[in-house]
């Protein structure tokens, strides 16, 4: 597949195209962002410091820092010489501090702007909630509904979405709490994260359509254990919490296993391997789907020791890549790599169980249709998904929306289609600090091992 030159742009980065065949490479990432937030939010609720190693350092990762700093936490770096940055040693926050009026900065990160305003309920004063003009569309009403559901005084100017300001006591008395979460699991997290710290603890009650991606809600309910929380989710759609203290606590991130996607997905394209170590037996982390997905690209997987290994079809050609029918439901936030491999194959393919992407970092249904159809590949949504005509025809600039994954999705498809330009790839520090650094080591370690078509 080719195309004409394309002018790069301030911030553009040209998607490197690789022909060679059956290379491998071991490609390590750092720490889960899921994983991070949900044990730096904890640990500012602890009772005692608490130690995390190997977390994420990114910006999501630094915002939720900041966001706990600004309400009273202390956080002190730990070097261990790990390319992926320092450990942490966080000092809780002191709840009966009065705050007086300070401003949080969510920038794009749905996890601190929906999980740190319940914890703002926690102390005294006026917290101020505002982020980046993507995070001032995405869905925030029913954390807001709730916070006032449970007693808290929120301004909003009935927006529903940011900018809004906590003003809080210093306590949450009410316990019990429905809530709609049909447009985001983490609207549950949220309130799952802090819930032990209220007066009575939460009696909380999912209503309305089905939960996406419950997989996050079972990692933090499988979190909020690890550390010492009881939870009752025996009903389904519902999580009892009673009030309760939990000491500081040691733990190890595990590498974030969405964002391995990209570079075993390049094992597809260019049939290689893919190494990607430290792959946990077992996990709560939606990435794990990686390993019942990619067979249906005609790759082999295998988990050992090692890690997870990913070896491409032996063919190495994308144009024999089937036709694809998926639920992404319980991992929406693979939608985008999966759809990259999709707009590669000459075979329909169609995505669904994914509608709640409309309200993630941007719309991804309709950014990723628009980028297909610049390129030539024919793409519409439908009601749940995405359905995609392909293949890509010809390369082009492709928009990331300030979107982290639409920048990996347009890397996928530079492997195969000539002078793909990756607008703003810098979006991709939000969860994947050095992307095309990664990514360009993985392309030399193929370029090494690998032969020429």
């Amino acid at each position: 597949m080719g195309s004409g030159e394309v002018a790069l742009m301030p911030g553009d980065w040209l998607a490197p195209r690789f022909v060679a065949r059956g290379g491998h490479a071991t490609v390590a990432v750092p720490g889960s962002k899921s994983l991070t937030n949900r044990y730096l939010l904890l640990a500012a609720l602890a009772s005692s410091p608490s130690v995390i190693h190997a977390p994420l350092h990114s910006r999501d990762s630094a915002l939720m820092i900041s966001a706990l700093t600004s309400l009273g936490a202390q956080f002190e770096e730990i070097e261990t010489g790990s390319v992926f940055g320092p450990d942490l040693r966080v000092t809780p926050l002191n709840r009966a501090a009065n705050l007086g009026s300070v401003s949080v900065d969510v920038g794009l990160a749905g996890t601190v702007m929906r999980f740190v305003p319940p914890v703002a309920a926690l102390v005294s004063g006026d917290i101020h909630f505002d982020g980046d003009a993507h995070a001032r569309v995405r869905p925030m009403g029913p954390v807001i509904d709730a916070l006032r559901s449970l007693g808290i005084l929120v301004d909003d100017d009935a927006r529903g979405a940011l900018p809004f300001t906590v003003s809080a006591s210093g306590s949450v008395a009410a316990r019990e709490l429905e809530i709609d979460a049909s447009g985001s699991s983490q609207f549950v997290s949220a309130l799952l994260l802090a819930a032990s710290s209220f007066n009575n603890g939460l009696d909380l009650q999912h209503v309305g359509a089905s939960i996406p991606s419950m997989p996050h809600i079972e990692m933090t309910v499988d979190i909020l254990r690890s550390v010492g929380i009881e939870v009752d989710d025996s009903q389904p759609n519902r999580w009892i919490i009673e009030p309760q203290t939990f000491e500081g606590f040691e733990v190890t991130v595990e590498p974030d296993l969405s964002n391995a996607g990209p570079f075993l997905a390049a094992a597809v394209v260019t049939g290689s391997r893919v190494n990607v170590p430290l792959w946990p037996a077992k996990t709560t982390q939606g990435g794990d789907h990686w390993k019942k997905i990619l067979p249906l690209f005609g790759a082999s997987v295998e988990l050992t020791a090692e890690g997870l290994t990913v070896t491409g079809p032996a063919e190495g050609n994308i144009s024999a890549l089937p036709e694809i029918d998926l639920d992404l439901s319980e991992a929406g936030e693979l939608a985008p790599t999966v759809a990259a491999l999709c707009a590669l194959s000459p075979q329909p393919s169609t995505l669904r169980g994914i509608a709640h992407l409309r309200g993630h970092e941007t719309d991804r249904l309709a950014a990723l249709t628009t980028e297909f159809n610049k390129l030539g590949a024919g793409a519409e949504e439908i009601e749940d998904g995405i359905r995609i005509l392909g293949p890509v025809q010809h390369g082009g600039r492709f928009s990331t929306y300030a979107d982290h994954r639409m920048a990996t999705a347009a890397a996928i498809i530079g492997l195969a289609v000539d002078n793909v330009i990756v607008e703003n790839v810098a979006t991709t520090a939000k969860t994947l600090p050095n992307f095309t650094g990664l990514w360009e080591t993985m392309l030399e370690n193929f370029s090494s091992t690998g032969k020429a078509d």
